[in-house]
């Protein structure tokens, strides 16, 4: 017989409980879902629009800084 703790870490939910938790009484992501749920409680709309919106922005500045600057070709023939 396994403990719950193997069963826990080798259970894979994202395949595993499709049709439902497998292991409601001790389900490796409950500590995730509740974290979700607080943040959709406890945060307003606006806020969230926010959060996302910086995230757009530094994303966009990271990949800009990893690029390499555009080269302007001048043409010998004018």
């Amino acid at each position: 017989m396994t403990d719950s703790s193997t069963i826990t870490s080798t259970i894979n939910c994202a395949e595993a409980c499709i049709n439902g938790c497998l292991q409601p009484d001790n389900c490796p992501s409950q500590v995730y879902q509740n974290q979700a749920s607080d943040f959709i409680k406890n945060t307003s709309l606006d806020d969230m629009l926010a959060i996302a919106e910086a995230a757009v922005r530094r994303r966009n500045l990271e990949r800009m800084s990893q690029q390499e600057p555009p080269q302007w070709v001048i043409p010998e023939d004018i």
